[in-house]
């Protein structure tokens, strides 16, 4: 059957369109993964932040916040790395206990070094969280500073997750990279201010986040400057504690450290909840968020009840006060950033 040029252009026309749509589609979809925010699903959370962001950042707008005042503070443990089952901190500092015990025969001894080393779990527990900072400290001191900083990185090159059998610096949130990236690009500087120790993330948040160590703020234990044995000057680690960035300590070391109140701030727990309030109670344009760990599958579901990031009364108030609460399972496509060549590769 003949074809007519009227039915020949029209189909030509209809081949063309559904060409040009496949391609607006896959562009779409391309600029979906490599534009703002690519490994956060879209949606009310997404928008909230992408909108933030906007206003802040546009000159003559109400809400327009010079450079120099944006700044953006964010919870570590939990908030920008997984926490579970214990701190990754404290793994360390367990780790280091148990390889340093044979010169330290007392500890058999000693609690509560004796129910870790011996591995009686409900004796290590009786010893409470005073216990295990005790094991931590004793991991921490009478070592110089570069010392300490030196096994830290040496850890992280052989330690492994127990469930996820990675290194655990590359349990870090791909999502909440990528916010850190996307802050800086509009002028923001980030910080982090986590009740670690703040000379345990300062070996690897450059790396992990693009967080310079000037930028970290955590808890801290006292140093003292000596001459080693071969002359040159170092600074020595001692078992107290000089500061501790939790909790009301947050909005103290941000005042201390920082000298700014932030106008964007992240965390996960209870233990941020005064950082929060400190952020949201500034004048102006102000953003809080909390991460809440929703996805078992992925990662861990915890909240009220946990023992480690427990958030609850945080919680509370975000629902009152309407502060953003990122739901781990919808709003994020991807999870960690060791996650995100493999998904990529896939699509």
């Amino acid at each position: 059957m003949p074809v007519s040029l009227a039915s020949a252009t029209r189909r030509g026309f209809l081949i063309g369109f559904a060409a040009i749509n496949a391609v607006a589609v896959w562009s779409a979809a391309a600029f979906a993964r490599t534009g703002p925010l690519p490994s956060w699903n879209d949606g009310v959370t997404k928008t909230s932040i992408i909108d933030f962001v906007g206003r802040v950042t546009s000159p003559g707008g109400v809400d327009f916040v010079p450079p120099a005042e944006r700044v953006a503070v964010f919870d570590n443990d939990g908030t920008l790395w997984c926490e579970q089952p214990i701190y990754f901190q404290a793994a360390f500092g367990l780790d280091s206990v148990r390889a340093m015990a044979p010169q330290h025969p007392e500890w058999k001894q000693q609690q509560p070094f004796k129910a870790f080393l011996s591995g009686n779990k409900d004796a290590l527990a009786a010893q409470g969280e005073k216990g295990l900072l005790t094991l931590i400290a004793a991991s921490h001191s009478g070592v110089t500073t570069d010392a300490y900083a030196a096994s830290v990185a040496d850890w992280l090159t052989r330690a492994q997750h127990p469930r996820f059998h990675r290194p655990y610096n590359e349990l870090v949130y791909q999502p909440m990279v990528e916010l850190l990236a996307y802050l800086r690009a509009n002028g923001f500087k980030t910080f982090i201010v986590s009740g670690g120790g703040v000379e345990f993330m300062r070996v690897w948040a450059e790396k992990a986040y693009g967080i310079p160590p000037e930028q970290v703020v955590g808890s801290s234990g006292v140093t003292q400057f000596k001459i080693d044995a071969d002359g040159k000057p170092v600074l020595m680690k001692l078992p107290k504690v000089e500061f501790i960035a939790d909790g009301p300590g947050k909005p103290s070391g941000i005042n201390r450290f920082i000298g700014r109140r932030p106008i964007l701030a992240f965390g996960n727990s209870d233990g941020d909840h005064q950082m929060l309030q400190w952020t949201a109670a500034g004048p102006g344009a102000r953003f809080v968020g909390i991460v809440h760990h929703t996805d078992a599958a992925r990662e861990y579901s915890y909240d009220r009840e946990s023992k480690i990031g427990k958030l609850d009364k945080a919680w509370d108030e975000a629902m009152q006060l309407g502060w953003t609460v990122v739901d781990m399972t919808k709003d994020w496509t991807t999870m960690f950033a060791s996650e995100r060549g493999t998904a990529e590769a896939s699509q």
